[in-house]
């Protein structure tokens, strides 16, 4: 965060997803690649992007949840805020969304993150349900998925979260 700060010449938000928030909230303490996206875009700061993760080795790709499955028009402010440095603002990308996207894509990997979303309190399973209700009707924006599936998955996601120990 604070090298990519270092870059930003103007107000600029920048969301994590995947392993990057796995890491920063502590369930994993590695990540193969930092998932991110900036807003506005801003050519100055995407530039220094192959520079950046030549000097600090770390693989980033330009990759969240909307890139895959819908999200709610409101996910910038369901996106939780981790710190500002320089101009730059720093978020986890809509917890909701991330699990969702895990789900949908079902890896062994995304299925302990979302307990771990899970027993951590990050996500609600009630919150879940509502959320994929609210972007079910816009799942044909996305052909590559098979919304009866997604929707089962979410379904057995959900039930198996209701018998997940409390937070931590």
């Amino acid at each position: 965060m604070q090298a990519i700060s270092r870059h930003a010449r103007e107000p600029t938000r920048l969301y994590f997803a995947g392993g990057a928030t796995a890491v920063l909230y502590g369930w994993r303490s590695t990540t193969i690649d930092v998932d991110i996206k900036v807003t506005p875009d801003r050519d100055g700061l995407l530039r220094a992007i192959p520079q950046l993760k030549e000097d600090l080795r770390i693989n980033v790709e330009l990759a969240v949840p909307s890139d895959f499955i819908p999200v709610r028009d409101d996910w910038e402010r369901r996106s939780p805020f981790i710190a500002r440095i320089g101009s730059v603002d720093f978020h986890h990308f809509d917890l909701c969304a991330q699990a969702l996207s895990k789900i949908e894509r079902g890896h062994a990997q995304d299925a302990e993150d979302v307990a771990a979303m899970f027993a951590r309190g990050l996500i609600q399973s009630g919150e879940l349900r509502e959320y994929f209700s609210a972007i079910e009707p816009m799942l044909y924006r996305y052909p590559a998925l098979d919304p009866s599936a997604f929707r089962d998955a979410v379904a057995a996601r959900v039930k198996r979260a209701k018998g997940a120990p409390p937070a931590l």
